[in-house]
């Protein structure tokens, strides 16, 4: 299994961007996917999450409404669109899978099974 995100760079404070992660060797839609941010000197804290299909998204509060998950299964990638970029949101994005069909209440504390090296966002002040 292989997974490769994409997507970051530097942007300004207010900019957008859009990450995204390619997951190749499994059954895609067979699993949820959610994406981790690692700030400068921080734990890994997920950040989002999307059901098999793309139904259903779960957000914490800290990107809720600035961020959208999306996904093709067709394409086998997952999306996030980052949006209003503030220097907090500098760090490491990953993207991660277990095999499940919806994000469960406990997504942002559960174990994922495959990750990515992750692609690095700077929001500029």
């Amino acid at each position: 299994v292989q997974v490769v995100e994409s997507g970051g760079g530097l942007v300004e404070t207010g900019g957008s961007l859009r990450l995204s992660c390619v997951i190749s060797g499994l059954r895609f839609d067979d699993y949820v996917l959610t994406w981790f941010h690692q700030a400068p000197g921080k734990e890994r804290e997920a950040s989002s999450c999307i059901s098999w299909s793309g139904s259903v998204a779960e957000y914490t509060e800290s990107v809720e409404g600035r961020f959208i998950i999306s996904r093709d299964n067709a394409k086998k990638t997952m999306y996030l669109t980052l949006n209003s970029l503030k220097p907090e949101d500098t760090g490491m994005y990953y993207c991660a899978a277990v095999r499940d069909d919806y994000c469960t209440t406990s997504w942002t504390k559960r174990e994922y099974t495959y990750w990515g090296q992750g692609t690095r966002v700077t929001v500029s002040s």
